[in-house]
């Protein structure tokens, strides 16, 4: 089951594409747009990813940290970060165990590939409690930006 508003957010500690561990502790004090995505190279994950990075400057200047996360290796992260120019952090779920805390999962996925990270968004606040929560079911589908910015902006 996915986190809900009003959760805590479950910390974690991934490899990022430049193959540093990040924690979500590590943000504390600060607001977290953490953004679950199936597969990097694919359209509609660029797209989301590349709305995040066309919006960073916005988020950066409310104090917020963008993360990307995804079941994908840290060395496909590292290529698919440097290809689009992404200014901001892509963890490496590599084992789904964080994908599978936020409920942010599928079992089986297109291709019978198991175990691929759902498109999701999650806004976390300044004490790691969630108040933004949309996992997509359809990996067509993209977050509603326009309220993970609002939210942002209000709290």
């Amino acid at each position: 089951m996915a986190l809900q508003v009003g959760d805590k957010a479950p910390d974690f500690t991934l490899f990022s594409s430049d193959l540093k561990e990040v924690s979500l502790k590590d943000f504390a004090g600060k607001k977290v747009i953490l953004h679950f995505f199936p597969m990097a190279f694919t359209g509609v994950c660029t797209t989301q990813l590349c709305t995040m990075r066309d919006n960073f400057g916005f988020y950066e200047g409310l104090g917020a940290q963008v993360l990307g996360v995804s079941v994908n290796s840290p060395f496909t992260l590292a290529k698919f970060k440097e290809d689009n120019s992404y200014q901001f952090p892509l963890l490496s779920d590599f084992n789904k165990d964080v994908s599978q805390a936020y409920g942010a999962f599928y079992d089986e996925f297109v291709f019978n590939l198991k175990g691929v990270s759902k498109r999701a968004a999650f806004v976390i606040d300044e004490n790691q409690k969630i108040i933004y929560a949309e996992v997509l079911e359809s990996a067509g589908d993209l977050p509603n930006f326009k309220s993970i910015d609002d939210i942002v902006k209000s709290s």
